[in-house]
C-alpha cells in the first residue's frame, strides 16, 4: 500500500488542492476533512447507480402479473427473477477483480452500459424466453453496479471519513424498498410494463454523464497479468449451483430429489476446484490471502448472516401484515417503513460516531444483539398483535441491521490493501447476496411447511395446497372460518421463520465479539499529532494507494 516508510518520499508532491481535484474526500495535512464539491457530485452519481441496481427488482415484482398476462409462459415466471439473481451473484467477484486490474472508472462505466442494454432489451422482449435471457444481461451489469459503487467509495473516502455517508447508502436502500412497489404499480398502470425497464434509461444516463465528467481517480497502469479465467469459471459454476439449490429446493423440487443432489455435488466440486486454482493463480479472482485477516473473514460471515435475516424479513413481514393484520397490498413498501427508517437513522448515527472517534467494534456487537432481539420479538407475533406493537418490533430489527449494513463493508475494506479494494468489496457483497438467497429459501421453506401443516389441522385440505401463496383478494373470498384458520397459519409460519432467523443471528452476535479494533485509515476530525504515526493517519488514502 504505497510507501509506508517514515518520511514517505514522493508524497509531498501531492498538495491538498491536488488531492481535492482528484476527488479525494480528505483534508489537508493539518487534519481538516473538507468535502470537495466534485466528490459530493460523484457520490450523488454513485447513489443513482446503486438505486438502479436495488430498485429494479422491486419495480419488476409489481409488474410481473401484467407481464405474464401479455407474454404468457407462467411456468417460467420464476426464471425472470432467478436469471437476474444468478447473473448478478456470479458476475460480482469478476467485476471487482477487473476493477482492481484495469482501473475502477472504466469498468464501472462498462457495468452501467451493460445494465442499460439489458434494460432496453428486456423492455423489447416479445416472449418469456427473451425476457429471461435479457434479464440475465441486466443482472450481469447489476453485479458491477453494486461492487463498483462500494469500491469507488473505498477509493475516494478513507474509512475514518466513510461513516458520514452510511446514512446515504441506507437511505437509498430504504427508498428502493419503499418506492419500488409504488413506482412499479404506477408505471404499469399508466405507461405499460415495458416502461418498468425503460425507466432505468434516464437514471442510467444521468449516472453515466456525472461519473464520466467528475470522477477522477489516479491513473492506473494497465495490468499485464492474465485474467484468472479458470477460477472465474469455477466460481461461476459454484455460485450458480448454490443459487439454484436455494431457489429450487423445497419449491420446484424436493430437497431429496436427484436434481438437487446433483446441483449440490456440482457446487461442492466447483468450489473445491476454485479454492485449489486460487491458491496457484498469479492474479486470482478472489485472493485467498484476504481471508487470513480475521476482521475480513468475520465481516464476510456477519454480512452473510445479515443478508440471510434481512431479506427473509422483507419477504415475510408484508405477508403477515396483509394476511393477518388486514393491511393493503397496494402500498406494500410502506409496510416496512418502521424497519427501514430505523435502519437508516441508526446507520447515519453509527457512521457519524465512527467518523468522530474512529471506534467501531461496539457497533457489530450492538447490531448483532438488536438483530437477535428484534427477530425473537417478531417471532412472538400472533393474530392479535396490533400494528403499533409489530411496528416497534420491526424498528428493533431495523436498528440492528442499521448498525451492521455499512459497518461490515467499512471494516472489510479497511482490512485489505488498496490493490485488493475491488475484490474485498465484491466478496463482501457476494456473501451478503448468497446470505439473502439462503435466507429466502430456508426461511421460506420452513414458513410454507408450517402454514400448510396448520391449515391441514384447522382449515381443511381444500385450501392447504395454495395456503402459502394466497393474496389479500383471494383471502377475502374465503369463508370466515377458513380465513381465520389461514390467518392463524400465517402467524404460525411467521413465528417459525423468525425463530429460525433469531437462532441464525446469534452466530453473528457471537462473531462480533471477536472483531479486532484496528485503527481506521484516514484523517479524523481533529488535527493530527506531530510524528510519523499522526502523519500517516492524515494522509489521503487515494494518494497512499497510488504513490
Amino acid at each position: 500500500m504505497g510507501n509506508g516508510a517514515s518520511g514517505k518520499p514522493g508524497l509531498e508532491k501531492v498538495t491538498p488542492e491536488q488531492a481535492a481535484e482528484q476527488g479525494v474526500a480528505q483534508g489537508a495535512e493539518q487534519g481538516a476533512a473538507p468535502q470537495p464539491r466534485s466528490v459530493r457530485v460523484v457520490l450523488l452519481a454513485l447513489m443513482i447507480a446503486m438505486l438502479l441496481a436495488m430498485l429494479d427488482n422491486m419495480i419488476i415484482g409489481t409488474a410481473m402479473p401484467t407481464i405474464v398476462g401479455e407474454l404468457g409462459g407462467l411456468e417460467h415466471l420464476s426464471w425472470v427473477v432467478t436469471s437476474y439473481t444468478l447473473a448478478t451473484a456470479a458476475s460480482t467477484p469478476i467485476w471487482g477483480k477487473l476493477g482492481d486490474l484495469y482501473g475502477r472508472k472504466g469498468i464501472f462505466l462498462t457495468s452501467i452500459v451493460v445494465f442499460l442494454v439489458g434494460s432496453v432489451l428486456s423492455g423489447m422482449a416479445q416472449d418469456m424466453g427473451q425476457l429471461i435471457g435479457f434479464r440475465a444481461i441486466q443482472g450481469l451489469g447489476a453485479g458491477g453496479l453494486m461492487v463498483g459503487v462500494m469500491a469507488i467509495i473505498g477509493d475516494l473516502i478513507p474509512p475514518r471519513e466513510r461513516g458520514k455517508y452510511q446514512g446515504m447508502m441506507a437511505g437509498v436502500m430504504a427508498l428502493a424498498m419503499i418506492g419500488g412497489p409504488l413506482v412499479g404499480g404506477t408505471i404499469t398502470d399508466h405507461l405499460g410494463w415495458r416502461w418498468s425497464f425503460y425507466i432505468n434509461l434516464p437514471l442510467g444516463a444521468i449516472a453515466l454523464a456525472m461519473v464520466t465528467a467528475v470522477l477522477h481517480l489516479p491513473k492506473k497502469e494497465r495490468s499485464t497479468a492474465r485474467v484468472d479465467y479458470l477460477g472465474a469459471g469455477l466460481l461461476t459454476v459454484g455460485i450458480t449451483a448454490i443459487v439454484l439449490v436455494t431457489t429450487w429446493g423445497g419449491t420446484e423440487y424436493a430437497w431429496s430429489s436427484t436434481i438437487i443432489m446433483e446441483l449440490i455435488a456440482v457446487g461442492v466440486a466447483a468450489l473445491a476446484g476454485f479454492l485449489f486454482v486460487e491458491s496457484k493463480a498469479a492474479e486470482p479472482i478472489m485472493p485467498l490471502h484476504i481471508f487470513r485477516n480475521r476482521n475480513f473473514t468475520l465481516m464476510s460471515v456477519i454480512g452473510f448472516l445479515t443478508g440471510f435475516v434481512m431479506f427473509g424479513a422483507v419477504l415475510f413481514l408484508p405477508l403477515y401484515q396483509q394476511s393477518v393484520q388486514g393491511a393493503s397490498a397496494t402500498n406494500s413498501g410502506l409496510l416496512l417503513l418502521p424497519m427501514l427508517m430505523s435502519m437508516m437513522v441508526v446507520s447515519l448515527v453509527a457512521g457519524r460516531m465512527t467518523t468522530n472517534n474512529g471506534k467501531y467494534k461496539i457497533f457489530p456487537i450492538l447490531g448483532g444483539g438488536l438483530m437477535v432481539a428484534g427477530l425473537l420479538l417478531l417471532a412472538q407475533m400472533d393474530t392479535e398483535t396490533p400494528r403499533l406493537t409489530s411496528g416497534i418490533y420491526m424498528a428493533v430489527l431495523g436498528a440492528g441491521m442499521g448498525f451492521l449494513m455499512q459497518i461490515t463493508m467499512l471494516v472489510a475494506q479497511n482490512s485489505v490493501e488498496m490493490k485488493d479494494m475491488g475484490v474485498a468489496s465484491s466478496s463482501t457483497t457476494l456473501f451478503r447476496t448468497l446470505g439473502s438467497s439462503f435466507g429466502v429459501s430456508i426461511m421460506g421453506a420452513l414458513f410454507t411447511s408450517r402454514v400448510q401443516d396448520a391449515m391441514a389441522e384447522r382449515g381443511g385440505a381444500g385450501v392447504t395446497q395454495q395456503s402459502a401463496t394466497l393474496d389479500a383478494a383471494s383471502l377475502a373470498k374465503l369463508p370466515e372460518q377458513v380465513r381465520e384458520a389461514y390467518q392463524f397459519a400465517v402467524a404460525s409460519g411467521t413465528h417459525a421463520a423468525f425463530l429460525l432467523g433469531g437462532a441464525i443471528a446469534v452466530i453473528g452476535f457471537v462473531a462480533a465479539f471477536f472483531v479486532k479494533e484496528v485503527p481506521l485509515r484516514g484523517a479524523g476530525p481533529q488535527p493530527a499529532e506531530e510524528g510519523t504515526e499522526g502523519a500517516d493517519a492524515t494522509e489521503p488514502e487515494m494518494v497512499k494507494g497510488s504513490a
